[in-house]
């Protein structure tokens, strides 16, 4: 039971275990990225805080469908492995 077969299986476990663990770094990212986006927006042409808020969402957005890919992906991955 410590074969390649054996290997690569923990290998693909450990992988699958990293990506979604991805998902608690790329969503705090994500909306952090967007409200510094509209904040330095809203500095530059003066709208405060409505671009703020606007990024802000579609930083809440962009996690949101990173966090789905990724579970879609790894159920995917577990029902072929």
């Amino acid at each position: 039971m410590t074969g390649p077969a054996h290997r690569e299986k923990k290998l693909k476990a450990a992988r699958r275990l990293a990506e979604a663990a991805s998902i608690g770094i790329a969503f705090p990212l994500a909306l952090v990225i967007g409200y510094l986006w509209g904040s330095g927006m809203d500095k530059l042409f003066g709208t405060e805080p409505y671009l703020t808020y606007i990024f802000s969402g579609f930083g809440i957005v962009a996690g949101f469908v990173n966090a789905v890919r990724v579970a879609l992906r790894l159920s995917r991955e577990e029902d072929e492995g």
